[in-house]
């Protein structure tokens, strides 16, 4: 029989790595907590220090609420070029 592989939310993943960084418990009993791997918190860890200054950067979170809407908005469109296609085969 398989493992299936966990997917941890990002949620899930920063509530670990804080919980690492506050250090009242060992990495080890942490991993075992969550059944996880030490490797992929400490990787989890290490990325988080690497970009925790994204999350003040106004700039980013701009690009990502564009990202979004742009999204919606080619969706939108998409439907819309589908919706239009079907009518010019129709005529």
């Amino acid at each position: 029989m398989t493992k299936k592989r966990k997917n941890w939310t990002p949620e899930e993943k920063s509530r670990i790595v804080l919980e690492v960084l506050r250090e009242e418990s060992t990495l080890i009993e942490i991993a075992n907590k969550y059944g996880s791997s030490q490797q992929l918190i400490s990787r989890w860890k290490s990325e988080f220090l690497t970009n925790m200054a994204t999350v003040f950067d106004k700039k980013t979170n701009t690009v990502k609420k564009l990202k979004q809407e742009h999204e919606a908005e080619k969706e939108v469109l998409v439907n819309k070029i589908g919706q239009l296609t079907l009518d010019v085969d129709w005529l």
